[in-house]
């Protein structure tokens, strides 16, 4: 048995090449000039993470140690890429040997290297989500498990189960009672899927993305492999450790058994990620889990103005479990973010795009800002006003409201009933129901298309089905109709009957994210609610459509695109100028989010990542009601009620041709206006005149005098 002894050399004898000095400030210096053990690294935003962290590796190199002894674990093979690029642009030369990447290339590398250990080949396959999607469905034949006579969880939502159960170290129980309970009931045909799902892999030699996780922690726990694994790194470094698992922060522990030397860099106050199963607790438990732990704190901001960083402090502060840490500025002073309360979600869109239209005028491009928001579903009258002003932009998140499947699915109902003879229509709500299959789809769509109007399509006896399964998928069919019938024919009336119906239950059994989508339904049944004819609403989504077709004709050369984005799309980014919408109790923070446990505390989180995405503009705005022939009335969200008033200015939106309200009144809003424009200058000032009759107006006031309360309509 060999064994290695490393030659450190005198500290004083060897010459660094980087000037740490004067290229780091105090807190990252101190950090980086760490010594042995374990060390934490609170890194607040915009405070220079991966600096220190480059920096980290590049003095341990310049220090003696060898690359092959470090391992460094990042979230994205990006973020290791780009890191180790930078610490050769540091040293000045090619460094080879370090081990950096992502938990499961670092795990794929370590099992090929041990496969015949845990009864793999070294050749075993990787298999992709569509992969372990296609073997769970194999898997479920065997099983006998119909899923078309049996409400049972489609392939994808049987992968998301299992997937979450071992990220969180728990049981399938546990995770169907927390996150699907509604199939409770079939919690031990889940258990049995998942022991004969493993068992297919070992078989065929494959493991899916959490098999790599799971075994590598297995073989970190083997004696003799563990004891060379942890002991072949010497150093290992963590980034975003405040997104890490149960199983990762497991396997961390592992790596780190042998040498002590585990340096962790992350921030408790950007941990936005439980829904995937990441727990804060990782991060704020660590100095209790390890001896001698060093933590430092990284709180110099060079992102945002102090404006910006005294809300987010001010937010933050608000949260109990937690380090205490308050981000400092060195930027220069700037405007207050600002608070804008507006009439309805279409008058806050209208905002948006007018004062991005300003500022683009004074200078600001229209890639150097972002609209954020908690929810997909929030986006949708942003994304109209901005398609009719014809401003271009660039979604995040995923597909754009009008491009969404669901919401495809229910322009498919609402144009068979306005159109008996939509063949692509019926072809797509009939496929949708258990036992009609394409086949059977075009040939009973021919049939519904003899009929001139829907309710003769719905009395035919359809003479194609030839199935009990077919005959039970039509009937669900019919009783959607039927229900869309009975309903006031209203568009807004026609779509929530839709959601009530078993289409829901069709999307919890087909999508991880069903509570997501249907809240992206209600969303297009607000926006309906602008609308009495069927006709007259499918002919604007219509055209909503083509315009955005066209928009995607922008070659990949113009950046000059607004960004529309998620808060949790956002982390990592930054803009001079953020408007964050729909700051409104149970959109911002979440109402479902409230009833998990610690949910609050996430999601005011949640709230100061998107503020500490902003560098020099910060714009808060919020729909006093939603909809239209039902008028719900929103109340502030919770996140700016807790805020010091005088940390921001309340911008008022005012109607220029109604009666102005008294200087020491409330006033009531006339919602009923429409396309009204609102006239304001870059800074939220109000222009000097107004151009159309229905011009709106804004004052600015500083929020350390009490703003006027906005009265819903009497």
């Amino acid at each position: 048995m060999t064994k290695r002894f490393v030659l450190e050399g005198a500290e004083s004898t060897r010459k660094l090449s980087v000037d740490y000095s004067n290229a780091l400030n105090q807190e990252q210096r101190d950090a980086v000039l760490h010594g042995e053990g374990a060390a934490l690294v609170l890194a607040g935003a915009g405070s220079g993470k991966t600096t220190t962290i480059t920096y980290r590796v590049a003095y341990m190199i310049e220090r003696g140690t060898p690359p092959s002894d470090i391992l460094l674990l990042t979230f994205t093979n990006k973020a290791s890429r780009e890191m180790l690029e930078r610490v050769e642009r540091l040293l000045g030369s090619a460094v080879h040997g370090i081990w950096g990447g992502t938990f499961h290339s670092i795990a794929n590398r370590l099992l090929r290297m041990n496969a015949e250990r845990l009864g793999y080949t070294p050749g075993f396959t990787i298999l992709d989500m569509e992969d372990a999607k296609g073997l769970l469905k194999a898997v479920l034949k065997d099983m006998h498990i119909d899923m078309t006579q049996r409400r049972f969880p489609s392939p994808a939502v049987c992968a998301n189960i299992l997937s979450y159960a071992r990220n969180i170290c728990g049981s399938i129980q546990e995770t169907v009672e927390l996150k699907h309970p509604s199939f409770r009931e079939l919690i031990s045909d889940l258990e049995e899927l998942a022991r004969r799902y493993d068992d297919r892999k070992q078989k065929t030699n494959s493991m899916d993305f959490d098999d790599l996780l799971q075994n590598l922690l297995r073989l970190l726990e083997m004696p003799d492999a563990g004891a060379s694994i942890s002991s072949r790194f010497r150093y290992v470094l963590v980034d975003e450790y405040q997104d890490t698992n149960a199983i990762q922060a497991r396997i961390v522990n592992r790596f780190a058994h042998a040498h002590g030397n585990v340096f962790v860099v992350g921030d408790d106050a950007q941990s936005i990620y439980g829904f995937r199963g990441a727990d804060v607790q990782n991060i704020l438990c660590f100095p209790e889990e390890h001896a001698q732990v060093r933590v430092f704190k990284l709180v110099t901001n060079y992102r945002s103005t102090p404006e910006i960083l005294h809300l987010a402090n001010d937010s933050l502060r608000h949260n109990l479990d937690q380090f205490e840490k308050e981000l400092v500025g060195v930027q220069r002073g700037g405007s207050k973010p600002a608070v804008i309360p507006c009439a309805s979600a279409k008058q806050e869109a209208q905002y948006i795009a007018e004062q991005a239209l300003r500022l683009r005028e004074e200078g600001t491009a229209l890639r150097n800002m972002a609209v954020l928001f908690r929810a997909t579903s929030h986006s949708q009258q942003l994304e109209l006003e901005l398609l009719k002003r014809d401003i271009p932009y660039e979604y995040r998140g995923g597909l754009k409201f009008f491009e969404r499947a669901h919401i495809k699915d229910i322009q498919a109902f609402l144009r068979v009933f306005q159109n008996p003879k939509d063949e692509t229509a019926w072809r797509r709500v009939l496929v949708m129901q258990a036992g009609i299959g394409e086949t059977l789809a075009g040939a009973l769509s021919r049939q519904a298309m003899t009929h001139e109007h829907f309710s003769g399509a719905l009395a035919d006896r359809m003479d194609g089905i030839v199935t009990p399964r077919a005959a039970s998928g039509w009937g669900e069919f019919l009783a959607i109709a039927g229900s869309m019938v009975t309903e006031a024919p209203t568009p807004s009336a026609m779509i929530r009957a839709v959601a009530a119906s078993s289409y829901q239950q069709l999307l919890e059994r087909e999508y991880p994210n069903w509570r997501d989508r249907l809240e992206d339904i209600e969303q297009f049944a607000l926006f309906a609610e602008g609308y009495e004819s069927l006709e007259s609403f499918l002919a604007d989504v219509s055209l909503y459509d083509d315009v955005l077709a066209k928009r995607e004709e922008y070659g990949p050369n113009d950046d000059e695109r607004m960004v529309l984005s998620t808060v949790h799309q956002s982390k990592g980014l930054e803009w001079d100028t953020v408007f964050i919408l729909h700051l409104a109790d149970g959109a911002f923070p979440n109402g479902r989010a409230l009833a998990e446990e610690n949910g609050i505390e996430e999601e005011r989180r949640l709230f100061y990542v998107a503020v500490t995405r902003a560098r020099r503009r910060l714009f808060l705005s919020y729909p006093l009601t939603m909809g239209h022939d039902s008028l719900v009335l929103n109340r502030p969200s919770q996140f700016l009620d807790e805020i010091d008033p005088r940390l921001t200015e309340r911008i008022e939106l005012v109607d220029a041709y109604r009666a102005k309200p008294p200087p020491d009144h409330g006033w009531n809003w006339d919602l009923s206006g429409s396309e009204d424009v609102i006239e304001l200058d870059a800074l939220g000032e109000p222009r000097a005149s107004a151009s159309s009759r229905t011009a709106w107006k804004a004052s600015t006031k500083s929020a350390n005098k009490p703003p006027r309360e906005l009265l819903p309509p009497v």
